[in-house]
């Protein structure tokens, strides 16, 4: 005898059937990405089981000038460290260094891949967002240092930026305070705060006494903006140019090396509308030591560019009202107002709309005037503390770090 089943029943019977199926098939694809995850990762940590005492990652070659100081001291000293960069032209690979093995570990996913299973005591790095974005912390590394690559506000990077790292080298006392207010507002647990100065600072004084000032050249302005909304080449765009073709001077403009990515039209529409000539030129080198050599006075916005320039070559700038907008930066947290825009105005005069027609007026008037170096002076005490000291006292620290771990390790053995 045929099963009879009515139409509403088999309706019913149909639709648990393709949920199960429907089930079944999410649940295969899904245990074939865990799988899939567990044999790279094991793949991963095969090829690279040795855990590295040190690991400095550079997300850019641009980087160097930060890196290379420590690298040196750390050859120095006997320390073998790691050197993951994604650049495969990293000035890294040019040093005959014999405990610095440098490793270009690709892009993008690649690279994460590659850091998120890494295994190493200590990792120092200039890149924020780690836990935040793609890249995560490693349950193999001990510990993460985050070191910056401008001398400003440590507010100033995208939210959450430092959240996740184990500790900071610093090299303003304000910027302790600024991560200690974050700490609090956001109940993190307090980070290891050292105040080491700034490497790259460092070199390029060096440098420059080295190879001494530019020689005799037609007055140059160079533009130097940041990036983003808020910054320059955005609010300003072709208006700042002209007023800069204006005044007869010679110009150099060195966008920030993230417009050429984020804001790759704006800059190609700009680039077009004002090319390379006789009187204007754009700078694209990865240094940017020779440009701001050759220049006479800096404009410039929030970019921490600033204090490169008026801090180690000791000219005056000019900055722009930009109508800074804090919303996507860590310091839209913290009521106190910035540093940076704090001292701005003892370190040359404000730029606006209405005063672009008299440029050439306001850079004379800057450049003659010798009203700001005694702001220089103090600038460079609040923001550059150890000057000339920072390779060897960062490498003290992460050398001490390290003892401090495997010391911790042998007491839990015991």
């Amino acid at each position: 005898m045929l099963f009879y089943i009515d139409p509403g029943t088999g309706s019913m019977l149909f639709t648990i059937l393709i949920a199960i199926l429907g089930s079944l098939i999410y649940f295969l694809r899904d245990a074939k990405l865990k799988l899939g995850a567990v044999i790279r990762r094991n793949r991963t940590q095969e090829e690279h089981a040795q855990t590295s005492p040190f690991v400095f990652f550079a997300e850019s070659k641009r980087y160097w000038s930060t890196f290379e100081p420590i690298c040196d001291e750390m050859e120095q000293r006997g320390e073998d460290v790691l050197y993951l960069t994604e650049s495969q032209d990293d000035p890294v690979f040019k040093k005959q260094y014999e405990h610095i093995h440098a490793e270009c570990i690709g892009e993008g996913s690649r690279a994460y891949a590659r850091l998120n299973f890494l295994r190493a005591d200590v990792l120092l790095a200039t890149t924020p967002g780690l836990d935040v974005y793609q890249w995560k912390r490693s349950r193999d590394v001990k510990r993460y240092v985050h070191i910056p690559h401008a001398a400003n506000d440590i507010t100033l990077y995208r939210m959450f930026g430092l959240d996740y790292y184990d500790a900071i080298l610093l090299s303003g006392e304000y910027q302790v305070e600024q991560i200690r207010t974050l700490e609090k507002l956001r109940n993190l647990p307090a980070k290891d705060l050292e105040i080491t100065g700034i490497p790259y600072m460092d070199g390029m004084k060096k440098r420059l006494e080295t190879e001494g000032a530019a020689q005799h050249h037609e007055r140059t302005v160079l533009l130097a903006p940041s990036w983003g909304e808020s910054a320059m080449l955005s609010r300003y765009g072709a208006r700042i140019l002209q007023a800069l073709l204006d005044t007869g001077y010679h110009i150099i403009v060195r966008p920030h090396p993230q417009s050429l990515t984020s804001e790759k039209e704006l800059m190609e529409k700009l680039m077009q509308q004002f090319p390379d000539g006789p009187q204007l030129e754009w700078d694209r080198e990865r240094e940017n030591f020779g440009a701001l050599s050759r220049s006479d006075i800096m404009i410039s916005d929030f970019s921490g560019v600033i204090f490169d320039y008026t801090l180690v070559f000791d000219k005056p700038i000019l900055y722009a009202d930009t109508s800074f907008d804090g919303a996507p930066y860590d310091c839209c947290w913290i009521d106190k107002p910035l540093w940076t825009f704090e001292v701005l105005p003892t370190l040359g005069e404000q730029i606006t709309e209405d005063s672009l027609p008299h440029l050439r007026e306001i850079i004379d008037r800057c450049i003659e005037s010798g009203k700001y170096e005694a702001a220089r002076d103090r600038a460079r005490a609040e923001t550059w503390m150890h000057e000339g000291e920072s390779a060897r006292r960062i490498a003290d620290y992460l050398t001490a770090c390290r003892a401090k771990l495997k010391a911790e390790m042998q007491d839990k053995k015991a």
